[in-house]
């Protein structure tokens, strides 16, 4: 298929409410967004580096300048028969795995369009429905956590993510167990610990928690092997895991037994998939987890996590989770048993509202032959 045209969009949504995490809190979301039109197909994608560098060293402005420079004019005019054939031809360009995603989920999009087939069944799905769970920000009090988690079981929620940070941590986890002894429920601590601080992780083994998600480095597997031999809890890790070798050397050194799969951070579906494989076959379970994406990365990540080995509930929720408008029809929502509906229409399965991508669209440039 021959690559026309590509357009990049800088998108601000605000968020229907402040998102706290051991990072900071957010207001708004700013992604890129990638279209890609070829032969009469047009296919989307969106790149999940945020505005600043705190989760990422990827930023929205990082990989505008890595997709206008380089990626896009590796693979505009080209005549493509398969992705691969577009990774190889911007090989040469090391790291930046968000900017790369986002190109390549547009690429995706267009050539499951191609083929009339969804994209869950371009890459090898397997469910017509996914298991979801929600993701909550620090809380002031125990009691608006509580108040937060009945509201999102009311909607049907499998499981239950808390942040975590020095100082914001055991009494939360105490607090929901007390209130909630079955519910599945887990921690996520974005990189904010050290190993110093072992004793508490051991205390959060009596909780009964699904797993403990990158409580060290975000760029560490060594110092979780030694954590991950102190505990019951199954260590995750998310941060530190940018590609199939990282997903090995965890696994081999035991620096977890979960791993947390975000396409935009390992660098597309494409390597998401190995990821995926590689776990299967070792019994490690995988999970998809969230950027805050709008509907179109969502779309991406309800595909992906449609393969076999995603065992256990994602960062996927419903779009009113996060934004009061989705720019996609129709919106991604919750049903009353805790799943998603993954799309059967051809391609990421959903339209795009363009008068809302419009809206919140700050600033857009066409790449043209």
């Amino acid at each position: 298929m021959k690559i026309e045209k590509i357009e990049l969009r800088h998108i601000k949504m605000e968020l229907v409410s402040p998102f706290t995490t051991s990072m900071g809190t957010e207001y708004d979301e700013e992604h890129i967004i990638v279209s890609v039109d070829a032969e009469g197909i047009t296919g989307w994608g969106e790149c999940v580096a945020e505005g600043t560098p705190f989760y990422s060293y990827e930023t929205v402005t990082t990989a505008w300048h890595i997709l206008q420079d380089f990626l896009i004019p590796a693979i505009l005019g080209k005549d493509l028969t398969s992705i691969d054939q577009a990774i190889q031809l911007y090989s040469k360009v090391r790291g930046h795995r968000m900017a790369k995603a986002g190109l390549e989920a547009a690429l995706w999009d267009v050539f499951a369009k191609s083929k009339n087939i969804s994209l869950s069944k371009m890459i090898g799905g397997a469910r017509e429905t996914i298991d979801v769970g929600v993701s909550i920000g620090i809380q002031p009090t125990e009691e608006e956590l509580i108040k937060k988690i009945e509201g999102y079981l009311a909607e049907g929620y499998k499981r239950i993510k808390i942040k975590i940070a020095p100082g914001n941590d055991i009494q939360f986890v105490k607090a929901v167990r007390k209130e909630f002894p079955e519910i599945l429920f887990q921690v996520d601590a974005n990189s904010s610990y050290e190993l110093k601080h072992i004793d508490l992780f051991k205390q959060m083994d009596d909780y009964n928690l699904l797993l403990i998600e990158q409580p060290l480095g975000y760029d560490d597997n060594y110092q979780h092997s030694k954590l991950q031999k102190q505990l019951k809890t199954p260590i995750c890790l998310d941060e530190s895991i940018h590609s199939l070798d990282d997903t090995r050397a965890a696994i081999e050194l035991d620096s977890c037994r979960v791993i947390n799969i975000k396409p935009g951070r390992v660098g597309g579906f494409t390597e998401s998939k190995l990821i995926h494989d590689y776990c299967e076959t070792k019994n490690i379970p995988v999970w998809c987890g969230g950027m805050l994406e709008s509907g179109i990365g969502r779309a991406g990540n309800v595909a992906l996590a449609s393969l076999p080995n995603f065992k256990l509930p994602g960062d996927i929720s419903a779009s009113k989770r996060y934004y009061k408008a989705d720019i996609v029809e129709p919106e991604f929502v919750v049903n009353k048993d805790g799943t998603m509906n993954v799309p059967t229409k051809p391609g990421i399965g959903v339209e795009i509202n363009m008068k809302m991508l419009d809206i919140v669209t700050v600033r857009n440039k066409e790449f043209k032959l």
